[in-house]
């Protein structure tokens, strides 16, 4: 069996976006519907819409905490405080990681621009720092989940 950090680089190597492959990574494990999370994850890529703003590896692991979070718990105060808590845990340590959370700020190019998106290919962006914000986003959502 595969482990989520290998089926999420391999979802994205196949070309889902950061937060579909963090999300799908879950999905048996959490027994979700896969093709539903994919569909909701779908416009949270390239920093959200490619708008190059919060890491899309980010919001995947955070659509992940809050599916956690509300099975675990049936008060929805109780849910959300505990969600937006785990977030709050998992934004600090992906800063501490990687110096921000913004996208532009990760890959330092502009993917509205076609010449932003041959940097991207050019310099291998996407393996070097998308992959590694996938790996370290599933790292830091389990050790949240599992604490």
């Amino acid at each position: 069996m595969k482990s989520k950090e290998e089926m999420a680089i391999e979802s994205f190597r196949s070309g889902l976006n950061c937060s579909q492959s963090v999300v799908s990574a879950y999905a048996d494990e959490m027994s979700f519907d896969r093709n539903l999370a994919l569909g909701i994850s779908c416009g949270f890529g390239g920093g959200m819409g490619r708008l190059q703003e919060t890491c899309g590896a980010a919001t995947g692991a955070f659509m992940v905490m809050g599916i956690h979070y509300c099975r675990k718990y049936s008060d929805n105060k109780e849910r959300k405080e505990t969600t937006y808590a785990a977030i709050q845990s998992f934004s600090k340590e992906f800063k501490v990681l990687h110096g921000t959370m913004n996208c532009m700020e990760l890959i330092n190019v502009d993917l509205k621009t076609e010449d932003g998106h041959r940097i991207l290919k050019e310099s291998n962006l996407s393996e070097n720092v998308c992959e590694k914000c996938i790996l370290d986003a599933i790292k830091i959502t389990e050790e949240i989940l599992n604490s």
